[in-house]
């Protein structure tokens, strides 16, 4: 691996205007390789999930013009960008192709899990990037502190990760520098008393399964109303019963070997500790890094809060009044971690953009919601938040709009 630079001069016309002009090419350019990306990405990806995130990444593309007119984001002269481990395409165009309208240079470090595959997809996308009117785009496969380095110096820094990691790297960046912490929720779904069974099902196998489970926007606890729990759970069951496990290039896989050994190792951990409350499924494979499409279903417990599973475990916990759901959303845990709530038949939870920190979705679930030109996320600090001359606040992040002159503190 080595270091690639994508240069460019600058341009005196407006952001939006630079937009206009350059984006059609980045579209092209997509279009014309879509075919290698998608090997790339399915090294890390099951061809279903690569296939999605090529779209994603067209229609981010497509939208940057209106993004950059909306947000009027000031001139950057540098921005760090930590590249998450998984949608590496999709990442790259949000916080490294789009910004480089209105930044001079940014600097992105592939995580250390998937830097191969990062390096790919920026030394297919690289050389046909060139332009006269953008920033340029570097990355680089360096150490974390040497990195931080490059953070201190930057106007700006996007941070995807834990948050504890996020906390180190705001220590490390001057006052007046703009660091934006990306996380993770549990986003989860609610299946009301008058939700469709057969619809509902469908819904949660695409809010938990996408990429096999692994993306921070897939639902790890969904709440079903005792009145559907009969017919809702064993459906389920039926459905994971036939999923297709298998390779990740195959088009007909759903689930495949994880990324993560981690991820791995921790799904059999939570499997084995609560192994009584398995419906289906429940065996995992070490060597093959395979974790078999499972359900569990617990009782109503106030104090429990699901992991982050990152692997294909449909985790369904009853419930009998939506004001349980409230409650727990207003936990302490959950007001830190609150990112997205789909709600989907059950009126006592409608009405609303958002309870406590998790922003509402009716009849919806996040891969439905989440717009690459718009604000992600929800209101938990853990989930996503803006750190700036000493604070941090959590809430929807979206670099445009942080970078906007006269950008809420």
């Amino acid at each position: 691996m080595h270091s690639s630079v994508i240069e460019a001069g600058r341009d005196t016309s407006s952001t939006a205007a630079v937009a206009d002009t350059v984006v059609p090419g980045f579209v092209d350019t997509l279009l014309r390789h879509r075919d290698e990306l998608h090997d790339v990405l399915t090294r890390v990806a099951t061809a279903q999930a690569a296939s999605d995130e090529l779209f994603r990444s067209l229609r981010a593309l497509s939208g940057a013009p209106w993004e950059v007119l909306r947000n009027a984001p000031r001139r950057l002269g540098r921005l760090a960008t930590f590249l998450p481990s998984n949608n590496l395409l999709y990442s790259y165009v949000l916080f490294g192709v789009i910004p480089s309208l209105y930044t001079d240079e940014v600097r992105i470090r592939p995580s250390a899990r998937v830097a191969p595959a990062a390096m790919a997809v920026h030394e297919i996308l690289g050389p046909h990037l060139r332009g006269p009117d953008g920033g340029r785009i570097v990355m680089e496969p360096v150490s974390q502190r040497r990195f931080l380095a490059d953070c201190a110096r930057s106007d700006a820094v996007v941070f995807t990760g834990q948050p504890d990691n996020g906390r180190a790297v705001a220590a490390e960046l001057p006052g007046d520098a703009l660091l934006l912490t990306f996380g993770s929720g549990p986003n989860p779904l609610v299946v009301g008393p008058e939700a469709d069974p057969d619809a509902v099902c469908r819904t949660v196998l695409a809010a938990r399964l996408y990429n096999s489970g692994q993306d921070c926007l897939c639902t790890d606890i969904v709440f079903v109303h005792r009145s559907l729990v009969r017919e809702v759970v064993p459906r389920l069951a039926g459905a994971l019963a036939s999923i297709r496990v298998g390779e990740r290039a195959d088009p007909a896989t759903r689930v495949a070997p994880l990324v993560y050994p981690d991820a791995v190792q921790e799904a059999a951990a939570f499997l084995s500790a609560y192994r009584e409350f398995t419906v289906h499924g429940g065996r995992v494979d070490l060597a093959r890094h395979v974790v078999e499409p499972t359900l569990l279903h617990l009782p109503w417990q106030d104090a429990f809060h699901p992991p982050e599973f990152f692997s294909p475990v449909v985790l369904t916990m009853a419930y009998d009044d939506p004001r349980q759901i409230t409650r727990w959303l207003h936990s302490a845990e959950e007001r830190a971690r609150g990112m997205y709530v789909s709600v989907f038949g059950e009126p006592g939870l409608t009405g609303g953009t958002r309870i406590a920190t998790s922003v509402v979705c009716e009849e919806r679930i996040t891969f439905d919601v989440e717009d690459g030109n718009r604000p992600f996320g929800g209101y938990g600090p853990l989930a996503g938040s803006v750190h700036r001359h000493g604070t941090a606040t959590g809430r929807p992040l979206l670099l445009s709009a942080e970078a906007a002159t006269g950008a809420r503190p």
